[in-house]
């Protein structure tokens, strides 16, 4: 096999360009880690230079069947470390008992539910470098204050460092997409756990921007009956720092 189809279903979208390959590679620092796991290898373009890192040990996740043969007849230096199936449902506890990177070119529609993953399993991944659509990476580093910060902004900011590492054109991928896509960089931060319920901050921030036009006091009512006014309450979701959510929580977790 000399090359793998393509396959809309999958949201595939092969890059070609050597050079932005060995760039996306180039930004993942394994600190020490000595396992890296790709997400959707396709036809092996970052996985090559991945291999290339002796310091490391690379497997990959991959969907496609097509996509796996290929690998299978092409990196040899993979052997048994090709994991058939999809990342979604990848148990990473089973995976590895102990920390791991991930680096990929996600497929855009569900690059937001490998993030849902990734934040899940924060504990065991100190560092994400992924090629994902340039809107969605624009949203996950906006800072508060700007129309794109959203959920994924804050909950991945809240345990993550993020860096927008370079904008990649749409002519350099087969098929080429209809839109430009990005790298970037999630770094673990120092927060080991939130100052609140977790669980209940995950679904104030939800609960909030779910109704981003409404200010916090009116969102809120879904969770507290006639909220007393207070000046957090008076703000949109996108004018919240990480901080004030995590306050805004404790300040829920009493009122309920």
């Amino acid at each position: 096999m000399t090359y793998v189809r393509a396959k809309k279903s999958l949201g595939q979208h092969f890059l070609k360009d050597q050079n932005i390959a060995r760039k996306i590679v180039s930004n993942l620092i394994t600190d020490g880690i000595d396992k890296v796991l790709e997400i959707g290898p396709g036809m092996g373009i970052l996985t090559r230079y991945l291999l290339e890192n002796k310091d490391h040990t690379t497997y990959v996740v991959e969907i496609d069947n097509e996509s796996i043969e290929y690998l299978q007849t092409n990196f040899p230096k993979l052997k048994d470390r090709i994991i058939a199936g999809n990342f979604l449902d990848l148990n990473l506890k089973e995976f590895s008992d102990r920390p791991f990177v991930v680096i990929g070119s996600f497929p855009y529609n569900i690059s937001s539910q490998i993030f849902f993953k990734i934040l899940e399993n924060k504990d065991q991944i100190p560092q994400v470098v992924g090629m994902i659509q340039k809107e969605v990476a624009e949203r996950i580093a906006a800072p508060p204050g700007s129309k794109t910060y959203g959920i994924l902004s804050v909950l991945l900011q809240a345990f993550y460092d993020i860096k927008y590492l370079f904008t990649v054109s749409e002519h350099v991928f087969v098929p080429p997409p209809k839109v430009k896509s990005a790298v970037i960089r999630l770094k673990r931060n120092n927060t080991i756990a939130l100052d609140c319920d977790e669980k209940l901050f995950f679904t104030v921030v939800k609960t909030a921007f779910n109704q981003r036009r409404k200010t916090m006091h009116n969102s809120l009512k879904k969770l507290i009956t006639n909220p007393a006014p207070n000046e957090i309450l008076q703000k949109r979701p996108e004018q919240l720092s990480v901080k004030e959510f995590v306050e805004l929580t404790k300040w829920v977790q009493e009122k309920m």
